[in-house]
This record gives C-alpha cells, sequence and structure tokens, in this order.
C-alpha cells in the first residue's frame, strides 16, 4: 500500500536498474531484457504465441534467469510487427515469426551475434538500422506522451512508477491547491487532443467553479475514425497515465468519481485498464484517503457500443449513463451539466496522458514544444498510401512533407503523393501544393481541414478525390444518429448526388447544390460532428475540382477508381493470348477466337470487376 512520496520513491528506486537497463544508462550482457510488442497490430500478427515460445525455449534451455521476456505496448512502426527489441543496445527487430525464435537464442541470446536478417532494411538507401534510433520513421519524432509505450510492460504498475508515474499526483495532492495546477495547465497552453482543441485549462477552470456536491471525471477513449488508433495504443502501452491524469482532475475540480468510455472493440485496451484500475485500487492510488490525505477518488469502465455519434461529448455522457447515444444542444455545457445533470469534466486519452508530464517538469517545458497557438505533440496515426505505416508522435507545427516523406517513407512503387486527410470524416483533404503546411489547429482549419483526434491518411495517384469524398460522408451519413434534419436529410442529399457524379450522371449545377448545401449543414446541424459532415466534400471541391468536372464533362475518373466510368480493354501488341484473363473472367466477357491472336473483351458483357486487370501477366489489359 502506497501511502507516501517515501512509498513511492522505494518502488522507483528498487526497479529502476531494470528501466536503466532499457534506456542504455547501464547494463552489461550477463542480462539481457526482450520487449515484444503486444499491441493491438502486433497481437494480430500473432505476437503472443511468439512470447509463448521464446519463454518456452528459454526455460528448456535454463535462461529464463538472465534473458527476460516482457511485453509492452506499441512501438508504433506498425507495418513491421511483431517488433522485437533486445537490451542493452536497442536491438531492433522486425517482422519476427515464432519459427525465428531458436535462431535468436541460438545466435544473439547465447553467443551475442545479432540477426541481420530481422534488422530494418532501409529500402530507400539500402542500408541496414541495428538501433530504433538509426530508423529514419523514430528519428524526426519526439515522443512524450508515447515515452512508455514499447518501453514499459502496461501491466506492471511497478514500472510506470519507476518512469516516475503517480510522483505529480503525489505532489499535487501533498503540495498543490487545485487552482495552483489549473493555474500551470493553463500556462503550458495545452488543448484538447479530441479535435476542438479547446483550452484544458480553462476547461478544467470552469468544472471546478460549477455548483454542485457531486461532479465526475470522464475520459474520451471513444476513437471512432476510420484509421485512427492513437487513444486505443496509448490505453494499451501505459493505461497508468491516464488514470494518474484523472485522479489529479478530480482533485482539482471537487469530483469524487471517474468514468472512462471506452470501445468494447477494443479488448486489449479494456483488459489493460481493468488491470490497471485493480492495481491502482490494490496500492492506494485509486479509492480512499489517497496519500494519506482526505482526498478520494475512483474509476469505473463504461463500454461503448461503437457508435460514431458517441464520440461527441454529450452524447457520449448520455450512453455513459445507459440511455441512446444522442447529441443535445449546448448550452449548458457538460461542465456545467453533464452526468446525471451534474458538472462533469470531459476530456480524451491523449489530453489526459499529458497532464502527469506537464505537472513534473512545468509549464514552460511543454510550452517549448509546437506553435505559438499550439504547444506540445501531437500523436498521429499515419495510414493510407505511405510506405511506413504506423504511430507516430511530433511536435505542434511539423510540416506535412516531414511526416509523409522522412518519417513515412514517402510513397510505395514511388507513385506521387495526392493528398492527405486528417480530422477523419469530419476532416478534410489537403493537396500536394500545400505539402509543407504546419500540422497546427489554426494552419489545418486555414486549409479547410482540422486536427481532429489525429488520423492521418495519406492518397496518391490512383486515388479519386471525388469518390474520397464519397467514402467519408457514407460514413457520416450512415452514422448519423439521425436527430436533426440537415444531418439526417442533407448529408443524403449530398450522398445522392455524389454518387451520380461518380456514375457519369451528374451536372454541372450539382457542385453548386454540393456546396450550398455543404454550407448549410455545418451552419444549422445541432452538434460537431453534423456541423464538420461536410468537410470532405468541400475541400475536395476547393482543391480538386477539376475531378469533378472530369467526372461530369467528359464521362471519365482520372484516377481510373469509378468503375461505372471505366471501360476494359486489351492492348493486342501487349497480348500474349495466354487466356489468363478469360479464366479469371466469371461471366464469359474475354474470348480469344483465333489461336495466338489477341484476345477481346466484350464490353456489353464486360462488370468492370478488374479481376482480369489484375491477373494479366504482362500488363496489356488497360482501362479508359
Amino acid at each position: 500500500m502506497i501511502k507516501s512520496l517515501r512509498d513511492l520513491e522505494h518502488i522507483k528506486n528498487s526497479r529502476l536498474p531494470d528501466i536503466r537497463l532499457r534506456t542504455g544508462n547501464v547494463g552489461s550482457n550477463d542480462t539481457l531484457h526482450v520487449l515484444v510488442c503486444t499491441g493491438t497490430g502486433c497481437t494480430s500478427s500473432e505476437s503472443r504465441a511468439l512470447i509463448e515460445e521464446m519463454v518456452k525455449q528459454l526455460k528448456s534451455r535454463d535462461l529464463q534467469h538472465r534473458v527476460k521476456v516482457f511485453k509492452t505496448g506499441c512501438f508504433g512502426f506498425c507495418k513491421m510487427g511483431p517488433i522485437v527489441m533486445v537490451h542493452p543496445g536497442e536491438i531492433f527487430y522486425c517482422l519476427v515469426e515464432k519459427e525465428d525464435v531458436d535462431e535468436l537464442i541460438e545466435s544473439h541470446f547465447i553467443n551475442g551475434n545479432v540477426v541481420e536478417r530481422l534488422l530494418y532494411q532501409d529500402e530507400r538507401s539500402h542500408g541496414v538500422a541495428y538501433r530504433r534510433s538509426d530508423i529514419n520513421f523514430f528519428r524526426a519524432q519526439n515522443r512524450v506522451v508515447l515515452r512508455n509505450c514499447g518501453l514499459i510492460n502496461p501491466e506492471d504498475i511497478g514500472e510506470y512508477i519507476a518512469m516516475d508515474g503517480y510522483f505529480a499526483l503525489a505532489d499535487v495532492l501533498v503540495n498543490k491547491q487545485p487552482g495552483e495546477v489549473i493555474d500551470i495547465i493553463s500556462a503550458s497552453g495545452l488543448r484538447g487532443r479530441g479535435g476542438g482543441g479547446f483550452p484544458v485549462g480553462r476547461k478544467w477552470a470552469i468544472a471546478a467553479a460549477a455548483r454542485g456536491d457531486v461532479k465526475y471525471v470522464v475520459c474520451n477513449a471513444d476513437e471512432g475514425d476510420p484509421g485512427a488508433f492513437m487513444d486505443r495504443s496509448i490505453l494499451e502501452g501505459d493505461p497508468h497515465s491516464v488514470l494518474e491524469a484523472m485522479t489529479i482532475a478530480g482533485y482539482c475540480i471537487g469530483a469524487q468519481r471517474g468514468y472512462i468510455y471506452v470501445r468494447a472493440e477494443y479488448p486489449i485496451a479494456v483488459d489493460r485498464l481493468e488491470i490497471a484500475i485493480d492495481e491502482a485500487r490494490d496500492n492506494g492510488l485509486l479509492g480512499r484517503n489517497i496519500f494519506g490525505t482526505d482526498f478520494h477518488f475512483d474509476i469505473d469502465l463504461r463500454l461503448g457500443a461503437g457508435a460514431f455519434v458517441c464520440g461527441e461529448e454529450t452524447a457520449l455522457l448520455r450512453s455513459a449513463m445507459g440511455r441512446r447515444g444522442e447529441p443535445r444542444p449546448r448550452p449548458p455545457y457538460p461542465a456545467e451539466c453533464g452526468l446525471w445533470g451534474k458538472p462533469t469534466l470531459l476530456n480524451n486519452v491523449e489530453t489526459f496522458a499529458n497532464i502527469p508530464l506537464i505537472l513534473r517538469y512545468g509549464a514552460d517545458w511543454f510550452a517549448s514544444m509546437g506553435t505559438e497557438g499550439s504547444k506540445g505533440t501531437k500523436v498521429f496515426s499515419l495510414a493510407g498510401k505511405v510506405n511506413n505505416t504506423g504511430l507516430i508522435e511530433v511536435p505542434m507545427g511539423t510540416s506535412i512533407r516531414t511526416i509523409v516523406f522522412d518519417i513515412g517513407g514517402g510513397i510505395p512503387e514511388n507513385r506521387e503523393f495526392k493528398a492527405v486527410q486528417t480530422g477523419g470524416p469530419s476532416g478534410g483533404c489537403i493537396p500536394v501544393e500545400h505539402i509543407d503546411t504546419p500540422i497546427d489547429y489554426e494552419s489545418l482549419k486555414e486549409k479547410g481541414s482540422m486536427m481532429g483526434s489525429g488520423g492521418l491518411i495519406v492518397m496518391d495517384e490512383t486515388d479519386c478525390m471525388v469518390d474520397i469524398a464519397r467514402f467519408y460522408l457514407h460514413f457520416s451519413q450512415d452514422e448519423s444518429c439521425g436527430q436533426c434534419t440537415p444531418c439526417r436529410v442533407g448529408t443524403k442529399r449530398m450522398l445522392e448526388i455524389l454518387e451520380r457524379i461518380t456514375k457519369g450522371e451528374g451536372t454541372m449545377e450539382d457542385l453548386e447544390t454540393l456546396e450550398e448545401l455543404g454550407e448549410e449543414i455545418k451552419d444549422a446541424s445541432l452538434c460537431g460532428l453534423g456541423m464538420a459532415a461536410p468537410n470532405p466534400v468541400l475541400s475536395t471541391l476547393r482543391y480538386f475540382r477539376d475531378e469533378y468536372i472530369a467526372h461530369i464533362r467528359d464521362k471519365k475518373c482520372p484516377a481510373g477508381v469509378c468503375r461505372a466510368l471505366l471501360d476494359y480493354a486489351i492492348d493486342e501488341e501487349k497480348c500474349v493470348s495466354c487466356g489468363i484473363c478469360a479464366k479469371a473472367c466469371t461471366v464469359n466477357a474475354i474470348r480469344g477466337e483465333q489461336k495466338g491472336r489477341p484476345y477481346f473483351i466484350d464490353r456489353q458483357k464486360c462488370l468492370k470487376c478488374g479481376a482480369c486487370l489484375a491477373r494479366c501477366p504482362k500488363e496489356a489489359i488497360y482501362t479508359g
């Protein structure tokens, strides 16, 4: 049971040798720490089976005392999982399989020879990287929120404490008044990382000033944007950082109860939160009289069913109370009237994860990172048409170019970069001519997009921007709660127009209608999600209007994506009459009349499925 700062320091000192070995400060080959990623990405690639095999073989060779295997959270380089990192030395192994365990143990763990074939191979420089710090993907990053992910075992509270965990909470409860803490957070310039970017200190001050004997703290872990996995990875790799921050928030606003609203589709995150909450309670860091004070605080989970609308704060709070997740008009805001009508402070996972660090290292330290209006760092899930997909963290103000090419490694197959979509379905698409735009709240808004929670999808020349807009609008329309007419009906009308355009049935007047509808939906929708739903359409109309015109006037899809506008044909000079395309066609639309003569496609029968294009070994099939 932890009752004082001295108890914390005792645990930290007892666990520091392990942490120092992993951070490169001290260590020898007499003891090895093998860290294996067990985040969702690597777990789906059988990293748990890898751990089981490694533990089994180490035990059979009587090496379990010299070589210790630990599960960790996400390293971030998701494309290269399962990832295994060996300390000392920070040796970074990629794409490790169960079958590689014997060689790893024999070559590296016993004989000290690194297994080079499992190291990261840089496709651009053709070099081999031995250490994580040698890999370009990590060099331009600044892991603040993600500092413990991939370093500590998220299911061991002692390792979190060894990394200064819960020291901020102890200092706050013993030495600071709530107002002092809120002033520090305000001075840091931290803004909400859930999408809106509202100043966190101001939100906490409003909740603290709200009248009421009962108040609540809520963490929004309902991450619903397609391609987003920032909050999930933080919870999987460092759950105690969120628990500590929520407890500090409870002290600051006068709350004794907190709830984490997390998606049920995040089973690993849920499991680790449950373990972390139990650990904190067992150690007296949740519950009554925390650190011997008269402050009481506890946390429970609320599982969401996966509705996108529940990412909106008022809908989330209704769902957390067991009601249908629907937004309500504001004001009153949750800080004044939230859970069960009581003042409620609501922040998302990444926002909370910053709090212990700000209080540990100071407001000036945090404000030294980022830009004038956007302080600190931002976590992004980097996905789409980019070589290095994964989880990244960069200082606010980092350019799109740096993220896509320095960290992301550029576009696969040397294709041309076309655009990046930020902010999920509520965001917009930023084209290549604005590739040097800094990633911060103001710059993204100026370009017609938004920060959102941190999804960042890269697109190349093979993407049709009309189809991209249709995809995101379809998602928003499908996920609409249906309460207000602008969102329920307006997005449906916009979607119908986009579907006509992708079929070559649109008119030039449709473009004006899309813009008018989009602006009306933004002005009149009930909640922020409805207001932002037209953004993907409006931003693509702004930057890629020529593609819309090509679909309407020329009945062509420049990217070759919209199936209704494609015509498949066979290049007679390239065709070698192998018949593979004919075998791939399920409707017998491809025929060869004479042996040795080129095949041809019957356009009346062709379903435009693309199976022939994918199977042709000579690239003789093309679209026009």
